[in-house]
Order: C-alpha cells, then structure tokens, then sequence
C-alpha cells in the first residue's frame, strides 16, 4: 500500500521526530536541474524502522529536515553526491554521518552499480524503471511514480545491511566507512568558483597570461550563472569561455562574433555585465593558477602510465574491488608524479596501489604478461632480452 504524501508540517514534524530515533534511515530524492544551476527539489523520501514517508516539498518546505539530519542516526543513501548536494541547498545542513550503498557495493566487486542492479543481485527484486525520467514537479503525481519513488528506500536500509555483513567479513567495512567520510568531505567543499576552470580542458591547456583570464572568465560565469540560478552552459559555452579570455573583446559586437557566444544567452545585461568585468580584468595583475600542485610528470615515466593503469584495474578486479574506486588514470598520474595530495597515498589504497607502484619505479619490480592475456606483478630480475635481429 502506498503511503499518502506527507504534506503538511504537522506530518512533517511527526516523521523528522519517529525517524530521528532510528539508527539508520533510508533517504533519496527526486529533483530537476536541466534548467537551473541549483537543483530543484520534487521529493523525499525516508525509510526507517518499518515506516516509510514520501514528503512533497511543493506542498510543505523541508527544512525542518536538518534535525534529522544533524541528528544521531546513519543516513543511508545510493549514489549520494547529488542528493547530498539537493539537501544542503534545501536544509542548509548534510547528514553527520553516512553509507553509500554504490560505494560499500564496490568494495565487494560491484562496479558502481545501480540501485537497480543491488536490487536484482542481492535481492532477487527488479525494480520498475519507467518512471526514472518523468516529470516530478506534475501534481498529483500518479500511483506508478509514487511506487517507483518510494521503492528508491523501501528496501534501502535491508541492501545496507548485506553489504556491511559482507565488508565487514572481509574486513573491508572500515575501507568503506572512510571512502563515504571522504564524500561527505567533497561534498562540503561545494561547488567553488575559484576552481570552476579545472573543469574547461580548454582553459586547462593555456598557459601563463590567457591561462590566468581564462581562470578569470570561468569564475565570472560560475558566479554570475549562481546569482542567476541557470546552468553556466546556458549563460556562455565552454569553448566560449576560453575564446573570450583569448580575444578579450571590447564591446557587444566583438563579443557576440566570438565562437562559442550565444546572444541569446547572453541577454537581460549579462553581456554588459560580462564586457564589464573583462575591462576591470585587462590590465589587472592576476595570479596564474596551475592545474596540480605538484611538478609535471617525467616525461620518461610517461610510457609506465598506462601499462600501471591497466594494472591497477586488473588487480582491482582480482581483490573484487571496484577498479574506478582503487585507482584513475588520474590517479597513477598523480602517483608517479609524486603528488602528496594524491588519494593512492592515503588509507587502504596506500597498500594496494601505492608500495607496489613504488617497487615499480625503484626497479624491483616489472610488470609483465603471464602468456595468458594477464599483467602479472613479479620480482625484477634484471635481466634485459636482447631484441633478435632479423636476417637479411
């Protein structure tokens, strides 16, 4: 039976105080951003104990929410960084502690899989899936979508349950813990300005002055598309924002020739806006961010990055490990680069990924094929084969 929307504050203030005795509650949301830079929140929903609330946020504001979310329980979510990011913008606050079932399932082997695909796995349930993309925001939400919504938690907290008795089993449980630790540290951290830039590979690639206006222009847009509450790709273009930091265009028609420059984007001032800040940035002294803190990759080292790439991922697989969790391409980069901040240095990472990379560049070790389509991680011998020279 389907529970009726919570849409009252009485019923609210009932359920943040029932389910703020549990020790663990499910939660989920459902929300837009298509068209906005903030999301827009349609609905929650909470499991804990044998209850289970869908909360209608069109009806009834939310906020009263942060009690339980400052509160003592574990919230257990899948795939948490958007909805982390939906509940801070709509409660000011994030749960204290959480677990991520996407997460904890990749410690056994599972890579980043769907809810859906823990429900099949470990539950034998397939859920329905024709409502993944509909319209939240219509009222009143018909029975499918309320069922689709509400099953995202109902069985939630029992999928947590398995996953921890299987990490803690295999003593990975304290693994998983710290790898949700770090997501809600990320998810602090929020969407900054200053570092809007590392995500244009077109800014990434400029160096000295056009590298510090371009880091410039994207903190521009980044702000001004906040104030706005528009995607920044609706405001100016990716490439647009590097083409503006190249060209610095002087007035309403150099900017609207530049590639990337929508006018009809750029509209209610935000072209006279955007001319405005590039004046007061022109002749400016700015600071020329670089992309990592560490120095540049060996260029010697260059070659080992992929063959230590395809590695990790292989012995990832083998320990039944999630090999986007273990380690990036990014990562082994930042590894042999000899980065501090890079995570294969830190935790339970360190041992798997990082003292065998390091055997690696100090020699004792090699990387080599097992004749059976395999990388095997062997003890270096030393010595090297001579390439047999062909005969004339």
């Amino acid at each position: 039976m389907l529970p009726e929307p919570v849409v009252t504050r009485r019923e609210l203030a009932a359920v943040v105080a029932d389910a703020a005795t549990a020790d663990a509650y499910a939660i989920d949301t459902e929300f837009h951003r298509e068209r906005t830079y903030y999301p827009r929140l349609a609905l929650v929903q909470i499991a804990w104990h044998d209850q289970l609330a869908v909360i209608d946020p069109l009806a009834v504001p939310i906020k009263p929410l942060a009690e339980l979310l400052d509160g003592h329980g574990l919230a257990v979510l899948h795939a948490a960084e958007q909805d982390l990011e939906v509940l801070f913008h709509e409660c000011e606050t994030r749960p204290r502690q959480i677990f991520d079932t996407q997460i904890g399932a990749g410690f056994i082997g599972f890579s980043s899989p769907s809810l859906a695909t823990l429900h099949e796995r470990l539950l034998g349930v397939e859920l329905a899936k024709e409502a993944r993309l509909s319209d939240w925001f219509q009222r009143p939400l018909p029975d499918h979508m309320l069922a689709y919504a509400a099953a995202d938690v109902e069985r939630l907290l029992e999928i947590s349950d398995m996953l921890q008795r299987d990490l803690h089993a295999r003593g990975r449980l304290k693994w998983a813990e710290e790898e949700c630790e770090l997501l809600l540290e990320r998810a602090d951290s929020g969407r900054s300005p200053e570092t809007a830039w590392l995500k244009l590979k077109e800014v990434r690639r400029m160096e000295g002055r056009p590298r510090a206006l371009g880091q410039a222009v994207a903190r521009w847009r980044e702000e001004y598309a906040s104030r706005l509450n528009q995607p920044v790709r609706h405001l100016l273009s990716d490439l647009g924002v590097a083409v503006v930091a190249q060209r610095m265009p002087k007035s309403i028609e150099q900017l609207r020739e530049i590639r990337g420059v929508e006018p009809r984007n750029l509209r209610k001032g935000a072209d006279k806006d955007l001319l405005a800040f590039l004046n007061e940035i022109r002749g400016a002294d700015l600071p020329i961010e670089p992309a990592s803190k560490s120095s540049k990759l060996d260029p010697a080292l260059k070659p080992a990055v992929s063959l230590i790439t395809s590695w990790a991922a292989q012995h990832a697989a083998e320990l039944d490990l999630d090999p986007t969790l273990v380690a990036t391409r990014s990562d082994i980069e930042a590894l042999l680069r000899g980065d501090p901040d890079c995570r294969s240095l830190k935790g339970w990472r360190a041992e798997i990924i990082a003292a065998p990379v390091q055997q690696l560049l100090e020699g004792a070790a090699a990387v080599a094929f097992d004749g059976q389509g395999r990388l095997t991680l062997e003890e270096r011998s030393g010595r090297a084969i001579s390439p047999l020279k062909g005969s004339r």
